[in-house]
């Protein structure tokens, strides 16, 4: 096993305690990594506030260039990462090539967000006041961050928050998810080595109960940026004073097929995007609603897909589904399914085959809540207000979509479903790096994808001068 300590001002460092992590699939050892106390934390927010000036002071081309170079060195570190992704998360071997590529991705749409970071001219002299004067709009980094990040997307995740905040000249302190930290601590010495100043990316895994109040509420970080459930999220905004914060929170995202879809193709769509990594993303395929007249043969073509999925280890190269995170989580999800009238076939620690659902209760958690698991329940509908009213019937709000080949339909359920995206003809599951992405209710505040997370990552200031 390979040995990590936490990363604090370009440097390893010792914990207060340490552990192993495991691979969920079969709970074999595969790392062991220092976790952070209060203490820890602390030195780590000390770290970033030391290296905020230096950041602040880098030039544009500069910060670019430390994304760029970065890129570079994860791409050249492909597989290792793709290892320690699937191993540490129990995703399948070629999804988290897919994520090493993401966020390759992440990083070079974050360096060029980093050069097109500018302010704009305030017309002052449309005001009476404002003859012979000039102003100008400049965007100036907030300081520290704290990037608080789940196990799903220990890579890509950690680049949505980490790449822009960089990008907008920003230190950052990262707590990565207990279960996944080995991406997150070999991610901050790619990005030394890509040659970003000390201090100005800190990671500390450690319990959220103990690290977590050190960085939120902390009067030296000036945002929060967390991805998680619902539940923390709420904690962690009623803690937060006047920190800046993005929330990016839970989903039982929602999908309407009408009677015209091409079946087949949105059986297929629904099975990949109710099942990939173990249906453990925020944005996965969790509830469908079928128009009653198809919902026979849509079913049928759902089953066939599902049924063609094979499950394995996470580094076996054909595996496409393999664990959830842990045996309590494959337990919870259990419960859920049994709640429902269904039933789940587990084997190993932690895995759950695709489970189908039909016709399921609105209030059953499965259908509700976030089941965040290899879960999909399909529903009939007779309109297509009907369905729209359906998918709102939810406290969430982050995607949905329709697959459908009538535009008026398409347009028609894109502007009354209350979501953050809305996809047409695919799934809800689909996201592209550069996109503005994020929620509304429960799902959420806040937008992602390097652009927009850059406009949270930075502070307007006016500059006003008197030209008469």
């Amino acid at each position: 096993m390979n040995s990590y300590g936490l990363w604090i001002h370009g440097a390893e460092v010792n914990g207060e305690t340490r552990r192993t992590v495991r691979v969920p699939f079969d709970h074999a050892p595969f790392a062991e990594v220092a976790e952070a106390g209060p203490a820890q934390a602390a030195a780590a927010v000390r770290a970033a506030v030391q290296a905020a000036p230096v950041m602040r002071e880098l030039t544009r081309a500069q910060r670019s260039a430390i994304l760029r170079r970065t890129r570079e060195l994860l791409l050249a570190a492909k597989e290792e990462f793709a290892v320690i992704i699937a191993s540490e998360s129990g995703k399948p071997l070629r999804e988290a090539r897919t994520e090493v590529d993401r966020g390759a991705a992440t990083l070079l749409f974050s360096a060029e967000e980093a050069n097109r970071l500018a302010g704009e001219e305030v017309p002052i002299d449309a005001a009476a006041n404002g003859a012979g004067k000039m102003a100008l709009v400049i965007r100036e980094p907030l300081g520290v961050i704290a990037a608080i990040t789940p196990f799903n997307f220990p890579l890509n995740l950690s680049l949505h928050k980490i790449g822009p905040a960089i990008a907008g000249g920003n230190a950052v302190v990262h707590k990565p998810a207990s279960a996944t930290p080995v991406t997150a601590l070999r991610l901050a010495r790619l990005f030394a080595e890509a040659g970003l100043p000390p201090g100005a990316l800190n990671v500390i895994p450690g319990p959220g109960a103990s690290v977590g109040p050190a960085l939120v509420g902390n009067p030296e970080i000036a945002m929060v940026t967390f991805t998680g459930s619902a539940e923390v999220g709420l904690a962690i905004r009623a803690q937060a004073g006047l920190q800046r914060m993005t929330l990016e929170l839970g989903s039982n995202s929602a999908v309407i097929v009408a009677a015209d879809a091409d079946l087949e193709d949105a059986a297929r769509r629904c099975a990949l995007g109710a099942f990939a990594n173990s249906g453990q993303v925020c944005i996965s395929v969790q509830r469908i609603f079928v128009a009653e007249t198809v919902a026979a043969p849509f079913h049928e073509a759902l089953l066939a897909a599902t049924g063609r999925l094979k499950i394995g280890h996470p580094l076996d190269e054909a595996t496409e589904v393999s664990s959830l995170i842990s045996a309590a989580e494959a337990g919870r999800v259990s419960t859920w399914v049994a709640e429902a009238g269904g039933a789940v076939e587990r084997s190993g620690q932690a895995t759950i085959a695709p489970v189908v659902l039909r016709d399921v209760p609105a209030t059953a958690r499965v259908f509700a809540e976030e089941v965040f698991g290899p879960v999909v329940a399909a529903n009939r509908f007779r309109s297509l207000d009907e369905a729209i009213a359906g998918v709102n019937r939810s406290v969430y709000g982050l995607q949905a979509g329709i697959f459908t080949k009538d535009l008026a339909d398409a347009f028609r359920a894109a502007r009354k479903v209350h979501v953050g995206g809305f996809l047409i003809n695919d799934v809800p599951q689909f996201r592209a790096d550069q996109m503005p992405y994020g929620g509304v209710k429960c799902s959420g505040t806040g937008r992602e994808g390097p652009r927009y997370a850059l406009e949270e990552m930075t502070e307007r200031k006016l500059i006003c001068w008197n030209i008469s």
